[in-house]
């Protein structure tokens, strides 16, 4: 298959014609205008979940998707940039690894990295078996709210990351039409088609995506379609539902990993074993069909009510196994919302509930492409090695209060009870050894929050955290095996293993307001955790998982967005940062004493210095800047520190209904390491555990909309 890309030598004149067309198309408007508009609807949207996470008393962020897709919007990756607290970075394709905190310290980008508890649109997306991250299609979304840490608590999430919650556009905040092309070095092409509108008591929002890439390394080619729609029906002045639909397919190559030496003398070349066994991920159509109702059941309480149902096949072909899953999950979820007096005080209660269970067809089956018998001999390719059946299901139950103590004083408290079920078998060959079991855990939480007079908020919580481990985990990490022999399953995992919940206590205290050096956030953490679910690769893209001894993960994160110049006629001159601060390490382990754990940098900072001019054109300059990562569990070689540039020059019409953009990456083409997927002792020996980030690159995009 081929797709026509526009060459990057012819990039920069195509952009200046669209910016010069655009340019003169508005002027008449621009000169009536002193400042830069934003869309009515979609502003309160953005402002009403800022002043709503506002009220939790710690961290928090809000990205307004308007912002963002002034630029290339290739993946999550570009979405969370610029983000306190946050780190995602992508391999090069869809697989982004996002940790919060620590959270999924050393699990690799790819379909089953957890450790964050991922909605949509409220809803849940994150099953027993992990989070797949082939529905997360940036250009659907109107806005994602990230609850850090212990503060996803109201929305169910007791993993060590929190909440991540993409809130896809409805047809209160999209455009009547809208099309949209971003192209761009290695292949890149994305184009995406959209549409809402508000008729009466209903609205609608449908987008159709669809996404190529050549890749920057080689064997790295990939390419995607999708579609996304939401039906909101009012159907009586208390009585509100809404219809979701999600479907995308993918398939893309994997180049695997470097080393540090690799990435130094050619960033762009391939594993050589990936390439060998021409290493793939399809994932041929997932589907997540969800519902949300809401009941306002007088002027002081509401019933909300969600059910979802995902389908999410896979087919992995990275490893010497060719391992094909089929997933189907069901996830229901009520929330009970009560505004009354509690004591004689302001007081707000949520009782809610979740539960996430597997569906039964959701089974897995190992095949080699020439496995090995005892003797030597090749089985035929596809052999059937193992098939195996993982189940697993998360029920929530948490009560949480807010009450005012003060008129500027609020105390948050909640108690969450989780109850996970876990069943993991071998069925070819068959052993007869089932693992089932269940397992109750619960996660308490007390906060404060009080606001100074000069709008400064102080706050801080102590909470406990909860994350079961993936029912897939159980059998992969199994140091039991079948016997050595000339059956396919020779020394294949055999018999489940039982894993422990990982639990973290977490302190944290912070602040946040707006001052003379501009809006900002500041947030310290310390989190103890017992039993961390920690990762190692045994084999080639093939991982077992297993509780580790006490470790702590402590961090700062920091953000600040200062308005360093502003004109009425001539624009404003700002500069946004984002600093975290990330020190993860054992607690006297036997082997490891306290070294650090493997896999995320120390320090991470990124910003960006922009100037906007009413008119509608802006320009940035940007940099990113990451110390230096351990690599494996002894400490014993680290990934090298790095720092990139970029820049952008575009223009978004002042009644937003045109734009054009050209965007420059890593100006300096620095080679660097973008992710670290952890061994456990290298003896001071690089190692292919380095995926390199994205080289120079060049890409520009358009935008219409019909409002």
């Amino acid at each position: 298959m081929s797709h026509l890309v526009t060459p990057p030598g012819r990039i920069a004149p195509l952009f200046l014609a669209c910016l010069l067309a655009s340019a003169a198309l508005h002027a008449e408007d621009a000169a009536q205008l002193d400042s830069i508009t934003v869309s009515g609807e979609k502003y309160d949207a953005v402002a009403s979940a800022r002043a709503a996470l506002s009220e939790v008393p710690g961290g928090t962020n809000v990205v307004d998707m308007r912002q963002v897709e002034q630029g290339r919007v290739a993946g999550v990756a570009d979405v969370l940039a610029f983000q306190p607290g946050v780190y995602a970075q992508s391999p090069g394709n869809e697989g982004v690894k996002i940790s919060i905190r620590g959270s999924g310290i050393n699990r690799g980008p790819g379909a089953h990295a957890s450790g964050n508890h991922i909605l949509l649109d409220g809803l849940p997306l994150t099953g027993s078996g992990g989070t797949p991250y082939e529905l997360l299609e940036p250009l659907w979304l109107s806005r994602v709210e990230v609850l850090r840490g212990a503060n996803g608590f109201a929305r169910g999430a007791l993993a060590l990351g929190g909440a991540v919650d993409y809130i896809t556009r409805s047809g209160f905040d999209a455009p009547r039409l809208q099309v949209r092309m971003e192209a761009g070095s290695d292949g890149y092409l994305k184009r995406h088609l959209a549409s809402g509108q508000v008729v009466g008591d209903l609205d609608y929002y449908v987008g159709i995506t669809d996404l190529h890439y050549d890749g920057q390394q080689d064997h790295a080619a990939g390419s995607a379609k999708g579609v996304v729609a939401n039906l909101g029906l009012q159907l009586t002045a208390d009585l509100e539902t809404r219809f979701f639909l999600r479907y995308r397919e993918t398939e893309h190559k994997t180049p695997g990993r470097l080393t540090q030496s690799q990435i130094d003398d050619d960033p762009t070349q391939a594993n050589a074993g990936n390439v060998a066994r021409n290493a793939r991920r399809e994932q041929p159509g997932s589907t997540w069909l969800a519902n949300k109702t809401t009941l306002r059941l007088d002027d002081v309480s509401s019933l909300e009510l969600g059910l979802v149902y995902h389908h999410y096949p896979m087919d992995l072909m990275e490893s010497p196994y060719r391992i094909r899953v089929d997933y189907s999950d069901i996830s229901a979820t009520l929330n009970y919302r009560r505004e009354h007096t509690l004591f004689g005080l302001n007081s707000n209660t949520v009782i809610g509930w979740r539960i996430t269970a597997n569906l039964p067809s959701s089974d897995s089956q190992e095949s080699a492409y020439q496995p090995l018998n005892a003797s030597g001999t090749l089985y035929p390719v596809g052999t059937v090695t193992r098939e195996y059946s993982h189940q697993g299901s998360d029920n929530v139950l948490h009560l949480g209060n807010e009450l005012q103590l003060a008129p500027r004083l609020w105390l948050t408290s909640g108690l969450a009870l989780i109850y996970t079920q876990r069943e993991v078998e071998v069925t070819r060959p068959e052993t007869n050894q089932k693992l089932s079991e269940g397992t109750w855990d619960y996660a308490p939480r007390l906060g404060l929050r009080y606001r100074l007079e000069s709008g400064t908020e102080l706050y801080g919580n102590l909470s406990r955290s909860v994350e079961p481990p993936h029912p897939w985990s159980m059998i992969w990490g199994s140091p039991t095996r079948f016997p050595v022999s000339n059956q396919p399953w020779s020394n294949r995992q055999s018999t489940p293993v039982s894993l422990d919940n990982q639990t973290a206590t977490t302190l944290e205290l912070g602040a946040r307001g707006d001052s003379v050096l501009g809006q900002w956030d500041l947030a310290w953490y310390y989190s103890r955790v017992n039993h961390e679910l920690l990762t190692i690769e045994i084999e080639p893209a093939i991982f077992a998982e297993s509780n580790a001894s006490a470790t702590v993960h402590q961090g700062i994160e920091a953000g600040l967005t200062s308005t360093l110049w502003q004109g009425d006629k001539l624009g404003a001159l700002t500069l946004r940062q984002a600093y975290t601060f990330s020190d993860f390490h054992y607690r006297d382990d036997d082997a490891f004493g306290s070294n650090a754990l493997p896999g995320l940098p120390r320090h991470y900072y990124q910003g960006e210095l922009r100037y906007q001019h009413p008119a509608g054109v802006y320009l940035g300059l940007s940099t990113q800047h990451a110390s230096k990562v351990p690599v494996d569990y002894a400490n014993s070689w680290n990934a090298d520190a790095y720092t990139t540039f970029g820049a952008i020059l575009g223009y978004d019409a002042p009644k937003q209904d045109w734009q054009a953009w050209l965007e420059l990456r890593n100006l300096t083409d620095e080679r660097y390491a973008a992710t670290v997927t952890p061994g456990f002792n290298d003896n001071g020996l690089e190692a292919p555990r380095l995926t390199p980030g994205e080289g120079f690159g060049v890409y520009t995009g358009f935008s219409w909309s019909w409002l």
